[in-house]
């Protein structure tokens, strides 16, 4: 341990000797390029102590840029207001964790440059929170306010490539929440050739919504939650039967479990388009079945022809053969009816132990990767949940980034208040 250890204090030293050498570093740069710092970039890098020090060198240089060490709270009052990226807190390990949840209009007025400065602006008040023994942090995308797929992967990839070019080594897990539904598609394109994505999982709010840890906001009453509660409405919803006014279903329980799309259907208007003759070789809306209750315009040729014949014909005159090929129908099925009238329903074949050899050879990784995903976004639910509150937010940051305006308790307020009016 000790050679190691003597190793790694002589790499450190060698890219602190290269920065030196290509430009002298100011007081804030030699802060900034610490022995963690360095041995950080140098993890990135494989221990190149050349590659090393261009690489952070080139991160001197960004933040300059940007203008890292002049940034205050004070440029970004309207979104610290509405809560748009704040600090939520720090989890089990003290690690900070962030929660970004940008609405898809704010690039529509604000550039990317304001993005990225805020994205810096609250990657820098979790950092400065950190104790020193922690280098990682976590971040929450929510995308719950975003419409387009395409507007948010891009601001995905912006986020994770500042934190994986100019932050390396300082995420432990990224989280996205509630995303469109084509960034799936798009996230399976974009993932290979991103450096962060085996530490960023995709979530659903939907699937902890019957836990119950951290739901009493009681210990923060002046905040309010940004999300929409719909248990605020009451709901209509009933399970079982379904009437309307124009017809009524019922789940039927004894034609196949598997299969719960078979529904009783029975026509409850009062007028009625069609013949209503039990004969089977007609149509109507007294007789609704699973087969015929659908649009028979995008139906198959055998499905829009009476059932007495596959191609269109009655026992009485056989009809011409089609030049379409029509789907065979299946064989009849009889149930027991009380009026003596077999119903024909098609089967859906009952699943096989030996119907997919795949079956014998599929990983558990495969098989349980949405249940990791779940199980590591646990001990981060409180944070999400919890209702943003401007002045917690403001408390954690720390000067110079804190700006000018100051905490003042609405109790001082009043005393100055009632001191001024004096004179």
């Amino acid at each position: 341990m000790g050679k190691k250890d003597q190793k790694g204090e002589e790499r450190v030293e060698a890219v602190l000797e290269l920065l030196r050498k290509q430009a002298p570093l100011t007081v804030k740069q030699e802060k900034f390029c610490n022995n963690a710092c360095v041995e950080r970039f140098l993890r990135a890098k494989g221990d190149s102590v050349k590659k090393a020090s261009k690489h952070l060198r080139a991160c001197l240089s960004w933040r300059e840029s940007i203008g890292t060490e002049h940034l205050i709270a004070d440029e970004f009052s309207a979104e610290l207001a509405e809560g748009v990226a704040y600090l939520a807190g720090h989890d089990e390990e003290l690690r900070p964790v962030m929660i970004f949840r940008i609405k898809q209009d704010y690039q529509k007025f604000h550039s990317q440059k304001l993005f990225t400065r805020l994205l810096v602006f609250t990657l820098e008040v979790a950092i400065q929170t950190m104790a020193r023994t922690v280098e990682q942090f976590v971040l929450l995308f929510d995308a719950g306010f975003f419409r387009s797929a395409s507007a948010f992967t891009n601001l995905l990839l912006t986020a994770l490539k500042i934190v994986a070019e100019y932050y390396p080594g300082r995420l432990h897990k990224a989280f996205v929440i509630d995303p469109p539904s084509l960034f799936s598609y798009l996230w399976k394109g974009v993932r290979p050739f991103l450096e962060l994505s085996p530490a960023t999982m995709v979530v659903s709010s939907l699937d902890f919504e019957d836990s119950l840890e951290f739901n009493d906001f009681s210990t923060y009453p002046r905040a309010s939650s940004l999300r929409f509660d719909p248990s605020s409405i009451p709901s209509a919803a009933k399970i079982g039967s379904c009437s309307s006014s124009r017809f009524s279903f019922t789940v039927s329980h004894h034609f196949d479990s598997l299969k719960p799309w078979y529904l009783t259907l029975t026509d409850t208007s009062g007028s009625k388009v069609g013949p209503t003759s039990p004969s089977p070789s007609l149509l109507g809306p007294a007789l609704i079945s699973p087969l015929n209750a659908r649009s028979l315009s995008f139906a198959s040729p055998a499905a829009r022809t009476p059932r007495g014949s596959v191609y269109g014909g009655t026992a009485s005159r056989p009809a011409k053969k089609s030049l379409f090929a029509s789907t065979p129908l299946p064989e009849p099925t009889k149930y027991g009816n009380n009026d003596g009238v077999s119903t024909n329903h098609p089967r859906t074949p009952r699943p096989s132990f030996l119907q997919s050899p795949a079956l014998f050879f599929r990983k558990e990784c495969h098989v349980s990767k949405t249940d990791k995903s779940r199980e590591s976004f646990l001990p981060f639910l409180k944070f999400y949940r919890r209702p943003y509150d401007e002045m917690i937010y403001r408390s954690k940051m720390r000067p110079p980034l804190g700006g000018l305006i100051s905490i003042v308790s609405p109790q001082l307020k009043r005393r100055h208040m009632s001191v001024s009016q004096r004179f």
